[in-house]
């Protein structure tokens, strides 16, 4: 449970890390930050000569792997541009509303059939982009970009089947020589900062493989140990962290309507959350006393 904490702890905090990393831009970031997760992943790799996963990879797996990749690096690339450009309310939107496309995900592709508390919670949300929509005067599309995302993130690893670390090593392999070549580019273009304002800033820098592989790692801990229900209760805690340093820390404007559309949010996950809940417990009496046998 503490691990479980600690990890959406961590991923809450995140808003308060990547301003540090100015004067570099969104996408040097996020080149920095896929080149330095694939070292740091790899050296933990290394010193648990746990190497046995490669020659499972196939095929299949590698074409879905890369396809995670390339989702998730849009997902990290929108994230750190919301957070350095004054959004992190609405990136923080966004990780609110993905259990929601999750569900939706789940009719698409696997033809679910949704119980009436959870068509409730889809439609609040609905109800809470319209009222943002209005608000902002565009659709919310970093949080829209963020949540559809990392849903179809959890989609394909779903699919793919492997262990966050090891897939995270896949996707940062897969997405290495295009971050090399665009923090090159950048290099060449006279624009980078890496290298350019001191040791501190690349440090921080190459810190960004470190901050994304410890939580990954405390999850995976938490993930093995504890009811995936509680996962599922633990994962409010980001976005919740998120929303009050956009709040409280970068001070950015909350309008009142605004905060309808995020109380229709909160209000879709409580009835998601209830709904989910109540299932769980006709599951378990189901479990206990089986119907009986018919002729």
């Amino acid at each position: 449970m503490l691990a479980g904490i600690a990890a959406y702890a961590l991923w809450g905090l995140f808003p308060l890390y990547w301003p540090l990393l100015n004067p570099a831009g969104a996408m040097e970031i996020l080149a920095h930050r896929i080149m330095w997760s694939l070292a740091a992943v790899l050296a933990m790799c290394a010193v648990l000569r746990h190497w046995a996963w490669v020659r499972t990879l196939g095929r299949r797996r590698l074409g879905l792997l890369t396809v995670a990749a390339v989702v998730i690096s849009a997902n990290w690339g929108t994230y750190i541009y919301a957070v350095n450009t004054g959004h992190t309310i609405e990136a923080s939107l966004g990780y609110f509303i993905n259990p929601l496309i999750s569900i939706l995900l789940g009719v698409v592709v696997f033809r679910e059939r949704l119980r009436a508390g959870q068509w409730a919670a889809v439609g609040l949300g609905a109800a809470a982009v319209a009222v943002l929509t209005a608000d902002y005067g565009r659709l919310p599309w970093i949080a829209l970009v963020l949540a559809c995302s990392f849903g179809t993130y959890g989609l394909v690893k779903k699919f793919a089947d492997m262990p966050s670390v090891e897939s995270l090593a896949v996707e940062t392999a897969v997405m290495f020589a295009p971050a090399l070549a665009l923090a090159l580019a950048l290099e060449a273009g006279g624009s980078a900062a890496f290298g350019h304002h001191g040791a501190g800033n690349m440090a921080l820098l190459a810190g960004a493989g470190v901050v994304t592989a410890i939580p990954l790692l405390l999850f995976n801990a938490a993930a093995t140990r504890i009811p995936m229900s509680t996962v599922g209760m633990l994962q409010y805690l980001a976005p919740v962290l998120q929303f009050l340093i956009g709040l409280l820390v970068q001070h950015e404007h909350m309008p009142p309507s605004r905060w309808i559309g995020f109380l229709l949010v909160w209000a879709a996950l409580i009835v998601l959350t209830a709904d989910g809940m109540s299932a769980g417990r006709r599951a378990r009496r189901a479990v206990r006393s089986p119907a009986p046998e018919t002729a």
